[in-house]
């Protein structure tokens, strides 16, 4: 199942460069992650500052 953003999200970036898949993109008024390019890796989720990114 693939991660997703949460209201939590400060729009900081972090969670960006741990993508390997581009499967994160800026939206408003946080990031979001595409469901159909999300491997499930979990980078993004451990680099992310405040906690934002769970599992969907």
């Amino acid at each position: 199942m693939a991660y997703k953003i949460t209201s939590d999200c400060s729009m900081c970036g972090t969670c960006l460069s741990e993508c390997a898949f581009s499967a994160i993109s800026e939206g408003d008024p946080q990031y979001s992650i595409d469901p159909e390019v999300c491997t499930d890796c979990g980078a993004c989720e451990a680099a992310c500052p405040c906690s934002a990114i769970v599992e969907g």
